[in-house]
């Protein structure tokens, strides 16, 4: 009789830890969903910006990659408050991003800029998109579900919005195109510099949570990023290329610095 009540209490039991294994299945569902539902509109403003791109509507495809960057950058905020953080969410978002922020600019700068360069546009043209495969690939191998403050090469989404920024001062006819900065001798060799800048070991700041604890900590990003919001929003097309050069300009003075640095280290 005792071993029946014993068995009839074990019974109960893993039936209760079967109902708790699917509720917290369950939560770990929604909780992938969220987030997986902003990447997958990051794929879609991505797809849409190719079909934009391929009628000629390259201002249009410039704000729809733009959203695109907007729903990443959501993604990953939506994975952190929901503890959705997971290998799966991190390999979708990699295939998205390859699309919107490798695929679509190579194409814009195709569309816009080589078509009539025969071959030599196409390599070109296909840089970003290859360089940002083989950038995404490798940050997925080094894939860690804590917030990092910087990355090991330049992330795809400030690849795509440097050459946005280039192509929508194209469009608007802004000082920069009239000044000849802007020419195609110079925004080849540009291109060229972003696709590699991509693969190489140079580390770049990661976008800031603006926190008062951020805030207290790293008062001179905290306040650089809020210049360059400022900037951004009063010149909109001139201001985002003067912000992503600084960017990029930084990162590669530091890493320059590191290299004399270490280079003077050595032992004579």
């Amino acid at each position: 009789m005792g071993d029946r009540k014993r068995s009839i209490k074990l019974t109960r039991r893993s039936a209760e830890d079967r109902d708790g294994d699917s509720q917290v299945r369950k939560g770990s569902r929604t909780s992938v969903a969220v987030p997986s539902f902003f990447t997958l509109m990051n794929l879609f403003c991505g797809f849409v910006a190719i079909t934009q791109i391929h009628q000629g509507q390259f201002v249009y495809a410039c704000y729809l990659i733009i959203l695109a960057g907007l729903f990443d950058l959501l993604d990953g905020m939506a994975a952190r408050l929901t503890r959705g953080v997971s290998l799966f969410g991190a390999e979708l978002d990699s295939l998205c991003d390859v699309v919107s922020f490798g695929v679509a600019p190579a194409y814009l700068i195709y569309a816009r800029m080589l078509e009539g360069s025969g071959m030599f546009g196409l390599i070109i043209s296909a840089l970003p998109a290859m360089c940002s495969a083989v950038r995404l690939a490798r940050f997925n191998l080094q894939f860690s579900e804590e917030k990092k403050l910087d990355f090991e090469g330049l992330p795809a989404p400030v690849q795509a919005y440097c050459i946005i920024a280039i192509v929508l001062n194209i469009d608007q006819e802004t000082w920069l195109l009239r000044s000849g900065i802007l020419d195609m001798e110079v925004l080849i060799p540009v291109v060229v510099l972003l696709s590699f800048l991509m693969v190489s070991l140079i580390r770049f700041d990661g976008v800031p949570r603006i926190s008062f604890d951020y805030l207290r900590q790293y008062p001179i990003a905290s306040g650089a990023y809020i210049i360059s919001v400022l900037l951004i929003g009063f010149l909109p097309y001139t201001g985002l290329l003067l912000v992503l050069l600084v960017y990029v300009l930084i990162g590669l003075t530091r890493a320059s610095t590191r290299s004399i640095r270490a280079l003077m280290a050595l032992p004579k």
